[in-house]
C-alpha cells in the first residue's frame, strides 16, 4: 500500500470509529432483540458519504477501491455491529456499485450510481435457490424473452435486505443448461423493486437479525429488455466479478467481529478477580486470546492482500477464497473464546457475547462454504484435480 493509500484508509478508519462511537453495544442488542434495522447507524452513514466509497466521483462517491471498501467494513463490524453490520453495509456497494462499473451501460450508471452515492438507492442480490446453492450451473428460475420484456418465473432463497432494497440483481437462466458449456445460459439483470409478481418471506433465523434474509418468490415477473447488465447468456461473467469483492469485504467483516469478541474478551479478562487476581494473568485463558490476536492479524494481510490485487485489476480469486477462509475461522472461534472466557455471564444478553456467537456463524458457510474454499484452494493453489 503506498502512503497515499495508507493515508486515506486511516482516515476511513478514524472516521468511521468516531461513528461507530455513537453507536454503543446497547443500541445493537437493541437492535438485534427487536429484529430493527438500525435506521439511526445507516442515516449517519449515509450523511458521512460512507456508501459511496467505490463510487466515481462524477457519480458522487469517491472514486476508491476494495480495500478503502474492506477498511469501511471491517470498521463498522469492530465498533459494535459485528458480521450483521458487515453484511447490511456491503449490499449496495457489492452488489450494486461493482458490477455497475465493470459491466453496466453508461445509462444504467447514470440511473443508478448517484443513488447508491447518497443512499437513495439501495441493492440486494438474488442468487441463490432451494437446490442451487454454489452450483450456479443448476439454476432453475429462468427467464423467456416476451417483445420488450424478459418474464421470469422460479424462487430464490436466503435473499438479504429484499425488504429495503429498491434495486435487486438477479441471476437466472435464459436459456436451457448444456453439460457442454453449464455456465452458459445464465443471464444478470438490474430489476427494479418493487415489482409485479414478486414476493417475499423472511427467514426465521439464529442470527444477523436487525436485517432479514428472505425466501423470494417470481411469477411472471416482467423485466425490461434494458435492465440485462452484462449480456444475455453471459451473466457468469458479471458474477465472477461480483463474487470475488463479495468474499473480500466479507473476509473484512469477519476481522471486524473477531476484534470486537477480542475486545470484549480482554477486556472483562482484566476486571473479573474472582481469586483477588485478574483472570486475564492466567495462562489458561490469556494465551488462546493471544494466539486468535496473531491469526486474526495474519488473516487482516491476506485479507487486504486480496483487496490490493483486485483494485489493480490481477487475479485475487485463491487470495480472497484463502482470506475469506481464515477470516471466518477467527471470526466464529473468537466469538466462541470471548463466550468461555465470560463464563457464565457470557449467557447473560447484557454482556454483549451471545450475539456474537451467534452472528459469527453465519461467516463460515456464506458466501461460499469452507469446504469450497479450500476445494479452489486445492485446485488452483496446489494443482489437485477439481473435486467436485
Amino acid at each position: 500500500m503506498t502512503t497515499a493509500s495508507a493515508d486515506i484508509a486511516a482516515g476511513i478508519r478514524e472516521g468511521l470509529q468516531q461513528l461507530c462511537a455513537g453507536f454503543d453495544l446497547d443500541y445493537w442488542m437493541a437492535a438485534d432483540r427487536d429484529h430493527r434495522f438500525p435506521e439511526e447507524f445507516w442515516a449517519e452513514l449515509t450523511k458521512g458519504g460512507w456508501l459511496g466509497l467505490i463510487v466515481p466521483e462524477e457519480h458522487g462517491g469517491q472514486g476508491l477501491g476494495m480495500v478503502e471498501a474492506a477498511v469501511a467494513t471491517q470498521e463498522i463490524a469492530a465498533g459494535g455491529a459485528g458480521q450483521a453490520g458487515a453484511l447490511f453495509y456491503v449490499l449496495t456497494p457489492v452488489f450494486g456499485a461493482v458490477p455497475l462499473l465493470r459491466h453496466g451501460t453508461a445509462e444504467q450508471q447514470g440511473r443508478l450510481l448517484p443513488g447508491i452515492s447518497s443512499g437513495d438507492v439501495q441493492f440486494c442480490m438474488a442468487l441463490t435457490e432451494p437446490d442451487a446453492g454454489s452450483n450456479t450451473a443448476k439454476l432453475r428460475t429462468h427467464a423467456h424473452r416476451d417483445g420488450d420484456d424478459f418474464v421470469v418465473n422460479g424462487a430464490k432463497v436466503w435473499i438479504t435486505g429484499v425488504e429495503r432494497a429498491n434495486v435487486m440483481l438477479l441471476v437466472c437462466r435464459t436459456s436451457p443448461h448444456d453439460p457442454k458449456r453449464p455456465l452458459h445460459g445464465i443471464t444478470t439483470f438490474l430489476v427494479d423493486l418493487p415489482a409485479d409478481g414478486l414476493t417475499y418471506q423472511p427467514i426465521d433465523k439464529m442470527g444477523t437479525r436487525f436485517i432479514n434474509s428472505s425466501q423470494v418468490y417470481f411469477d411472471d415477473v416482467h423485466i425490461p429488455a434494458d435492465r440485462v447488465i452484462g449480456q444475455v447468456d453471459e451473466g457468469m461473467r458479471v458474477l465472477f466479478d461480483v463474487l470475488n469483492p463479495e468474499r473480500i469485504v466479507g473476509a473484512a467483516g469477519g476481522l471486524g467481529h473477531a476484534q470486537l469478541g477480542l475486545d470484549l474478551a480482554t477486556g472483562y479478562a482484566r476486571v473479573r478477580s474472582p481469586f483477588d487476581t485478574p483472570i486475564g494473568a492466567y495462562q489458561g485463558v490469556a494465551f488462546p486470546l493471544a494466539q486468535l490476536a496473531a491469526e486474526l492479524e495474519a488473516a487482516r494481510l491476506l485479507t487486504y492482500r486480496a483487496a490490493e490485487l483486485f483494485d489493480a485489476g490481477e487475479s485475487s480469486g485463491a487470495e480472497a477464497a484463502m482470506a475469506k477462509l481464515l477470516a471466518s475461522q477467527v471470526s466464529d472461534r473468537t466469538a466462541d473464546q470471548a463466550f468461555r472466557t465470560h463464563g457464565g455471564m457470557a449467557y447473560a444478553r447484557e454482556y454483549h457475547v451471545e450475539r456474537l456467537v451467534r452472528d459469527g456463524k453465519i461467516a463460515r458457510n456464506a458466501p461460499i462454504s469452507e469446504e469450497l474454499a479450500l476445494a479452489h484452494i486445492a485446485q488452483h493453489i496446489l494443482g489437485l484435480p477439481k473435486s467436485y
